[in-house]
């Protein structure tokens, strides 16, 4: 009878321990952070070879949309990204958790790290800002059709986006990008940009200013 005791007292000792363990291995959810709280520090950003694979959130990474890795941040919290070097700024969707290198805050998407200018030197000063509403951060969309490395090829394909109005050329860095639309709210460059990509084959969706 003793020896039963004994074991059934280890037995609950055990199941406390294991009781506790679990609770302190519990995931936390992140703790949305408030409109208008900023950040400031290294910013990177991440392209081949995590493109088309999963993030972190369970979305599949698209290297050519606005997105971000933060560590802590919660998943689809839109965040104002400055370069402040250039002062030229993207607004992201947190998708993803990093980066995990000491010093830096924020990896950004391909497509994000070309909206500020810092594709060439691979990372930048930037200041983080928690925004409700992309649209205040970018001034609207536009969609890109294409990006060429002249001018001149750029013009020519503007020239043949016969069907869409407000086709221009912008200089972007090193490449030459063609944009339809001005100023749209995002479903509405996301509605323009699926009719941009049936009609010409490609098309992204990009901040316009």
């Amino acid at each position: 009878m003793r020896v039963r005791l004994v074991f059934i007292h280890a037995l609950l000792a055990v199941l406390a321990i294991a009781s506790g363990c679990s609770r302190k291995s519990a995931a936390r959810v992140p703790t949305p952070a408030p409109s208008g709280s900023s950040e400031t520090g290294i910013a990177s950003w991440y392209g081949a070879p995590y493109h088309g694979r999963a993030a972190a959130s369970g979305e599949i990474y698209d290297q050519e949309q606005l997105t971000a890795a933060h560590r802590t941040l919660p998943f689809g919290t839109w965040v104002e990204v400055t370069n402040l070097d250039n002062e030229k700024h993207v607004a992201v969707r947190i998708t993803d958790r990093g980066p995990f290198v000491d010093g830096r805050i924020v990896d950004l998407s391909l497509a994000a790290a070309r909206e500020i200018d810092m594709l060439r030197s691979g990372t930048a000063r930037v200041r983080l800002k928690i925004i409700d509403d992309p649209a205040v951060a970018s001034s609207g969309y536009a969609v890109q059709a294409g990006a060429f490395s002249t001018r001149d090829r750029a013009e020519a394909f503007a020239r043949s986006l016969k069907d869409f109005d407000d086709s221009r050329v912008a200089e972007a860095g090193t490449v030459w990008r063609v944009l339809v639309g001005r100023r749209l709210s995002l479903s509405d460059a996301n509605r323009l940009a699926e009719k941009v990509r049936n009609a010409m084959g490609e098309a992204m969706v990009v901040s316009d200013r």
